[in-house]
Order: C-alpha cells, then sequence, then structure tokens
C-alpha cells in the first residue's frame, strides 16, 4: 500500500487520557516519524503533534482510535503527494 505524510495532532484537556495515548501511540511507533509536546500551562491543555508515513487506513485508524480516548481532540491532515 501507498504510503502518505500525515500529522495527527492532538489537544490534551484531560491528563489522565496521556496514559492511552502513549500505548496507541507505541502501537502504531513503526509508522512514527516524530513527535512534538508543548505544554500550554496558561490554558491547562497539552498540544502534540505526530507526523506518519504511513498508509491512508493506518493514519485513519489510529486517528480514530485517538479520537475516542475522552478528554483530548484529535484531527489529522494528510499531503497531497
Amino acid at each position: 500500500m501507498e504510503s502518505r505524510i500525515a500529522m495527527i495532532s492532538i489537544i490534551v484537556e484531560d491528563m489522565e487520557a496521556t496514559a492511552k495515548i502513549n500505548e496507541l501511540l507505541h502501537m502504531y511507533a513503526e509508522f512514527v516519524v516524530g513527535r512534538m509536546g508543548i505544554p500550554y500551562r496558561d490554558k491547562g491543555v497539552h498540544v502534540i503533534a505526530v507526523v506518519l508515513d504511513a498508509p491512508t487506513d493506518v493514519v485513519s485508524t489510529l486517528s480514530g482510535k485517538l479520537g475516542m480516548v475522552h478528554g483530548i481532540n484529535v484531527k489529522a491532515v494528510y499531503s497531497k503527494k
């Protein structure tokens, strides 16, 4: 299957969700190019950007599983190429 570059953006509003986030990202580690986390303490949230090189269905599946985790918001963006 053809892979694409994608980024999953995660806004963590409930810090108890981090264990589940890390568990899911570990399951898909072979597709992760890199990740960056930014604590925004003034607003009481953390922002995580995860860059993937994976087939569209893998990105979609991971994004969907993350989206079911309580206390976070998730969006995926895909490259056009």
